[in-house]
Parts: structure tokens; C-alpha cells; sequence
């Protein structure tokens, strides 16, 4: 890509301006970033338009240290509460709070929540504990959640495949003959859809910096391609949705495939933090009000 300043007019334009012109461009709109390691401390957003001479003109304009950076937050639902708030008495979360009150204040100071893209996927009532109560306190929690933030917080659903399996009955050592009858109960989709809503969102420069709230492995070759697509042109966080470990205690390890391409990692989710973000009891709508479920 040749870069020309055939007249003085334009060169001076181009010091007052911070404007270069440019030839034979084929991206119209893109968004470059210079960043440290830990957050972007600098960007330079760029806009193509038609100058003079119908050549393209490309206007660079600096945003300082200090500049809003727009997060999009991606959390894997089930990867969240069974990691983090199954066995808490705190399942009544307020994600926004989470992140914009505690994790990215800390973890990203400049941070900016643009968008938080909540997934999941429906509860199979017939093989839940709590059976129906399951299914109806999941649906208030996912109500609460899109009631409080309409413009934020989005829900994407996958779904839940529940069939007969053939597995090993659990013996040592491992006897291939003797096999068991199973409900074998998969969530569908999870792992694809939030690669592919962060790769689609960052591609289209709809955000500063994406985080992922996960242990999943399942999405470490989405953020090899975002790095290798795009570089330092986006920040990447992750947050591993598990309790801080306790020195002596077994814990699931955190997942350093995902880690190696990020900015910023966080290995816990503190229970303080946890404690402190929950959402109001009743919330008000134009109907009935949203109540926390009894036995969460």
C-alpha cells in the first residue's frame, strides 16, 4: 500500500489534520491500536473517505491515555455456575455489577462496558433436580438479568441433546464388555457461538477489548485466530469462573491454553465479589415482579 502527497496543499493539510492519502486501498474502515500490555493506553481510530480528486483520505485521530475502552464481556453460563455459584448462596448474580463494579475495575480500569453476551442453554426439566423449579428459576434469573440491563445484557441459547448412552461401567481395571445404559446430557452450541459472536465482533471493530469468562479449552483455537487475524489490534482478557483456591484445598487448575493469547488473566472470581453483586429482590416489571427463586 503506497502512500503519496502529490501536492503542497494537501501536505499542509495533512500536518494541520493528521490526514494521509492513500491509493489503491481496499478496506474502507479499519481501526489500528498501539497498547501495552495490560490495557490500551493509546488508539488511533482511522476512517476512509473520498478526498479531493476522488482519492481515498484516510483521518487518524488520537485518543489519549484515559479513552473509554470498549469491552464486550462473552461469559459461558453453565461454565459459571457450575464452576463458581453451584455450591454458593449467592446464584442471584448481578453479571454487570461483577465486571463493571469489581473484576475490570481492577483487572482494566479504563474499561467500558459495551455489551456483556450471556450463554446458556435451556435446563432439561425431567432430569433436573429441582425438576420444573429448575426451569422456572433459570427463566426468572435470565429475565432479571435483560429487565435491568434491556440495552446490555444479551441472551444467547444454545440448546441441551439428551440421549441414550452405552458406557463403561466404572471398574479397575477397565472392562470394555461391561457397559451400563445412560442418559447422556450435552449442551450444544455453547463453545461455538461465543467464538463466533467475539471473532465476528472484533473483526467488525465493534469493540476495544473482548473478555472471556471460561475454563472451556474448547475456545482456544477462537482466540489463536483473533490474535492471528488482528494481532494488538484488540485487547483479550480472561476470567476463570472458578473461587480463589484455598492453599491445601483441590481445585480445578486454570487454563493456560487460553491464557497464552491474552492481555490479562484472572484465575478466580473472589467470593466478596460475589456477595456483593447481586441483583435487587422482587425487581419491579409492568406485570408481576421477578423474584430470586426460594431455594437459590
Amino acid at each position: 500500500m503506497e502512500v503519496s502527497s502529490n501536492h503542497q496543499s494537501e501536505q499542509k493539510e495533512q500536518d494541520l489534520f493528521p490526514e494521509i492519502f492513500l491509493d489503491n486501498l481496499e478496506v474502507w474502515e479499519f481501526i489500528c491500536h498501539n497498547h501495552c500490555t495490560t490495557h490500551p493506553s493509546r488508539s488511533y481510530s482511522v476512517n476512509i473517505r473520498l478526498g479531493r480528486k476522488d482519492r481515498r483520505k484516510a483521518v487518524f485521530s488520537f485518543l489519549g491515555k484515559g479513552t473509554s475502552v470498549r469491552t464486550i464481556v462473552y461469559i459461558d453460563g453453565y461454565n459459571l455456575y457450575y464452576g463458581r455459584l453451584k455450591h454458593s448462596t449467592h446464584k442471584w448474580l448481578d453479571v454487570h455489577e461483577l465486571f463493571s463494579g469489581y473484576i475490570l475495575k481492577a483487572q482494566s480500569p479504563e474499561s467500558t462496558i459495551h455489551k456483556i453476551k450471556y450463554f446458556t442453554a435451556d435446563i432439561r426439566a425431567k432430569i433436573a433436580t429441582h425438576g420444573q423449579d429448575a426451569q422456572k428459576a433459570q427463566n426468572s434469573y435470565l429475565r432479571a438479568l435483560v429487565t435491568l440491563y434491556p440495552d446490555t445484557i444479551e441472551i444467547i441459547k444454545g440448546y441441551h441433546s439428551l440421549e441414550r448412552g452405552r458406557l463403561l461401567r466404572y471398574k479397575q481395571p477397565p472392562d470394555k464388555t461391561d457397559r451400563v445404559d445412560v442418559w447422556r446430557l450435552e449442551e450444544k452450541q455453547t463453545d461455538v457461538n461465543i467464538a463466533l459472536h467475539a471473532y465476528r465482533d472484533v473483526i467488525r471493530g465493534e469493540c476495544d477489548q473482548i473478555v472471556i469468562v471460561s475454563n472451556d479449552t474448547d475456545l482456544e483455537p477462537a482466540l489463536q485466530m483473533i490474535r492471528q487475524d488482528v494481532g494488538s489490534a484488540i485487547n483479550i482478557g480472561i476470567v476463570i469462573p472458578i473461587p480463589k483456591p484455598t492453599p491445601g484445598k483441590k481445585h480445578r487448575p486454570s487454563n493456560a491454553a487460553l491464557s497464552k493469547y491474552a492481555d490479562w488473566t484472572r484465575q478466580y472470581i473472589l467470593d466478596s465479589e460475589v456477595e456483593y453483586s447481586q441483583l435487587p429482590n422482587p425487581i419491579p416489571t409492568k406485570k408481576k415482579p421477578i423474584l430470586r427463586p426460594d431455594y437459590w
